[in-house]
């Protein structure tokens, strides 16, 4: 990646937190990182890909983390399933981690979220772990639906990202942890919700 490239990655990521995404305009952004327009359409094109590739540099670390994890975690519980709580960890830990240490992308993330973008940014750029994930979970927890399991991985992320988002704000419970007892409160809380007994099916309760 060249120096023009960081620099307006860099200021994109600046802006987008402070202001938001629909706020920021191209302009704002080659005026903060000190280049012209047509560099920013000769690296990423749009404001669109440059979005998707600022989510990239956060998001590949990351994601290749996890799945290393995930990885080896299957390697050595095979030809059985890892437990829930091993599998939480590896999918918990790496961005809690990174988070501490780059605080911009608390911001970032609930900026995103805000503005509704989440649901796009996921599907681009998270739909490959989430499925590796799944499909994990569904070995370690056989006696859920896929649809049950699904459901609760919704619920998982959405506990992960409250945590991350609140991590900066004063006086929020989770601010006071760091990295790994965040990520062991937060197994140890999701665990009980992902093993709980699964709620029949809405079709099933005419009797009820």
């Amino acid at each position: 990646m060249t120096d023009t490239e960081v620099k307006i990655l860099d200021a994109a990521e600046r802006l987008f937190s402070e202001q938001g995404y629909a706020a920021t305009s191209l302009r704002h952004i080659i005026g903060d990182a000190g280049v012209n327009l047509a560099a920013i359409h000769y690296h990423f094109g749009s404001k669109e890909d440059l979005l998707d590739q600022l989510i990239m540099r956060k998001a590949a670390p990351v994601n290749e983390e996890r799945l290393a994890l995930l990885d080896r975690l299957e390697a050595e519980a095979s030809p059985g399933a890892p437990t829930v709580e091993k599998i939480l960890g590896a999918f918990l830990e790496p961005p809690l981690r990174r988070i501490r240490v780059n605080p911009s992308a608390v911001r970032l993330m609930g900026r995103l979220y805000g503005e509704g973008l989440m649901p796009m940014i996921a599907e681009r750029h998270f739909k490959t772990v989430v499925m590796r994930f799944l499909a994990s979970f569904g070995k370690a927890l056989p006696e859920l639906s896929e649809n049950q399991l699904k459901l609760r991985l919704q619920f998982m992320v959405g506990a992960m990202a409250h945590s991350i988002i609140a991590l900066p704000v004063t006086g929020a419970a989770c601010a006071e942890y760091d990295a790994e007892s965040l990520t062991q409160e937060l197994v140890a809380f999701l665990s009980g919700g992902l093993r709980a007994p699964a709620v029949r099916q809405a079709a099933n309760r005419g009797d009820q």
